[in-house]
């Protein structure tokens, strides 16, 4: 996304959204503002955003409803901003399809910096793709995996994890989420699973697995592939 796009606010609360349209207008982005979610719905099917901002606790509906709603058709970047800071929030509204979620009061340089990334991430990932970092090269079509050149040997399992947060690279995805993708929706309760092959993946890809650069842990939430 460029700075030229659109980025759609749907927060009640006036100060936040003259402080947003400020910030993002400065930085180059065209702002659509809406106060209810209602009109937020009515915005982004009339204007097509490339990014959506919004807020969860709105006058005349739940935000999470709401996200819940959007992602029914609307497929670009989501960020939830809100006062809420609970884990169960975060992780409902991972789960109902946002992007990133950001509490408030948060800081204008890191939600710039989330807005680029979440644009980056929703950039389509051809399955022929290769992703890359400075170290480690991950080959989608052959499941080839390369470490400073050298061929990894992964398992099937460590694959699908590995490729499966690659290509959400930036974006946080929860525990219940990937279980599902990977192992299927009867093991989502099953977050053991997840931390051995977790470790075992740092083994491997990580230059120091005690501190993790490529795989890091959202405390409670989930994982994210860094970059």
């Amino acid at each position: 996304m460029n700075n030229s796009e659109t980025i759609l606010i749907i927060d009640d609360e006036l100060q936040i959204r003259r402080l947003l349209e400020i910030t993002l207008s400065a930085s180059g982005y065209h702002i659509i503002v809406s106060a209810t979610g209602k009109e937020g719905l009515v915005d982004a099917a009339t204007h097509h955003p490339s990014l959506i901002l919004l807020d969860l606790g709105l006058p005349d509906i739940d935000g999470q409803l709401l996200l819940k709603k959007l992602r029914e058709w609307y497929a670009k970047p989501v960020i939830v901003l809100s006062v809420r800071n609970s884990e169960t929030d975060i992780i409902q509204a991972l789960d109902n399809g946002a992007n990133d979620y950001l509490t408030k009061p948060f800081r204008t340089g890191e939600l710039l910096a989330r807005i680029r990334a979440a644009a980056r991430a929703a950039q389509s990932l051809p399955d022929s793709a290769v992703v890359e970092t400075d170290s480690l090269s991950i080959d989608m079509a052959s499941h080839i995996v390369r470490k400073n050149g050298e061929i990894l040997k992964l398992t099937a399992t460590e694959f699908s994890l590995l490729s499966l947060l690659a290509k959400n690279s930036g974006r946080v995805l929860t525990h219940q989420y990937i279980l599902k993708e990977v192992w299927g929706h009867g093991y989502t309760g099953q977050t053991q699973y997840l931390r051995v092959f977790v470790a075992q993946l740092r083994k491997k890809i990580e230059d120091n697995p005690a501190r993790p650069a490529l795989l890091i842990t959202e405390s409670g939430i989930g994982y994210r592939f860094g970059e």
